[in-house]
């Protein structure tokens, strides 16, 4: 029998698997410079987190759960980790720790759904979190590091989006005059929005369905979704963002059908998009989820985030340079060699030898194809003579040393 990975699903090969962690790394670095500590959560949830949490009129609820029942109760491989992270918030009493609390992730997410390119039924998302700051200053200082993030790792055609979607209290009449605008024209939506106009008319707007979508850009309906139905606070939260961003030099583009797919989000909303991408261009996508932590039995929490999705970031990256080890060991003695090789390592110096025991001239060749700045020849005279010969793989150069020097000279290459 032939085994193959499940469909939705892929093997990260070698060949790969160092461009992720180059971002993955890029990802470390920026984020430790501002203040953000790593959490990790498990896979799976009980499923009654991401029904409460995300919402029961989301796409993902209703259709993409990985969901399995053990011992009688039912859990969930995580779709999203806003709400996982939001329950270890709560869990762990990192309500009483100084505000603002800064978190990020990285991690697999499941959904199932149709597999198309860089979109997996198990993907990857990098993601962070701010607990405890209502001010704008936190959606302002989350959009400006994932737009310092993408710019750090040449993403090409990047463009921002922003919207506000108001609060539960003035969301509540735009809501109504979606449904009065949509009604006579019900029966021509597609059967999830009939669904959404019920739970959530916002939602309709967040339709991948091209009909839908047409719709939704007629005359009337448009007049509809740019009304201004803000009350004051909304309003001056959005303007004070906008404010932000000027200052940052950061472009955008304000899209009042900007509403995100999850039930949590109010007041801003965002998404970065790339024309280097299809029809489904968001490279990052987030905003403030001040709801959640109380959805999910908490205390009433302001908080703020974002997610970006691993697969679709890679596709559009130039690839960066691959490392190489620096050094190779040459040698018949491979007891010599790898006593040798892991004084090397250990003094900080990456190396490796043949494990084969293949001929000195193979030896050699497997030194120049892994494009090795220096080889060691170790023979009976260098360990008779406590000596090592350094080969520069560049120029062809030999020369022999005290082993002490040769590994100080190694170092500093």
């Amino acid at each position: 029998m032939k085994f193959s990975a499940p469909k939705g699903t892929k093997d990260i090969l070698p060949e790969e698997s160092y461009i992720w962690q180059y971002a993955e790394d890029k990802a470390r670095e920026i984020l430790a410079r501002s203040n953000y500590s790593e959490i990790r959560t498990p896979i799976f949830e009980s499923t009654e987190l991401f029904t409460r949490g995300v919402g029961g009129s989301t796409d993902i609820v209703n259709k993409e759960m990985y969901t399995f029942i053990q011992k009688e109760r039912s859990l969930t491989l995580r779709p999203e980790n806003t709400a996982g992270v939001a329950r270890a918030y709560i869990e762990h009493g990192m309500h009483k720790l100084p505000a603002p609390l800064k978190l990020w992730y990285k991690g697999p997410m499941f959904r199932y759904e149709r597999p198309q390119a860089g979109r997996q039924r198990q993907f990857h998302q990098l993601g962070i979190e701010v607990f405890g700051v209502k001010e704008p200053s936190a959606d302002a200082e989350v959009i400006e590091i994932a737009m310092w993030y993408l710019n750090e790792l040449n993403i090409p055609n990047l463009s921002l989006e922003i919207n506000n979607i108001g609060c539960p209290d003035c969301r509540q009449e735009h809501r109504e005059n979606i449904k009065n605008a949509v009604r006579a024209k019900l029966p021509e939506f597609c059967a999830d929005c009939q669904v959404r106009f019920e739970k959530n008319p916002l939602r309709m707007l967040d339709c991948k369905n091209e009909n839908c979508r047409d719709m939704f850009s007629s005359s009337m309906i448009d007049e509809i979704i740019n009304a201004d139905y803000q009350c004051d606070d909304c309003s001056e939260h959005f303007t004070i963002l906008k404010d932000y961003l000027d200052k940052l030099n950061i472009s955008y583009k304000i899209n009042k059908k900007l509403v995100r797919g999850l039930d949590y989000y109010n007041r801003t909303v965002f998404e970065i998009t790339s024309t280097s991408l299809g029809a489904q261009n968001a490279v990052c996508g987030g905003g403030r989820y001040d709801p959640l932590v109380e959805m999910i039995g908490g205390a009433a929490t302001p908080a703020v985030g974002w997610a970006i999705g691993l697969e679709r970031l890679i596709s559009l990256m130039p690839n960066p340079e691959k490392s190489s080890i620096p050094v190779f060991i040459v040698s018949s003695l491979p007891d010599e060699a790898l006593n040798l090789v892991f004084e090397l390592r250990k003094s900080g110096i990456a190396s490796d030898f043949d494990l084969a025991g293949r001929k000195f001239a193979k030896q050699l060749e497997k030194a120049s194809k892994i494009n090795a700045k220096y080889s060691i020849i170790l023979a009976e005279d260098e360990i008779s003579s406590k000596t090592l010969t350094l080969k520069n793989m560049q120029t062809g150069e030999q020369e022999k040393l005290p082993r002490e020097i040769a590994i100080k000279k190694l170092k500093n290459i």
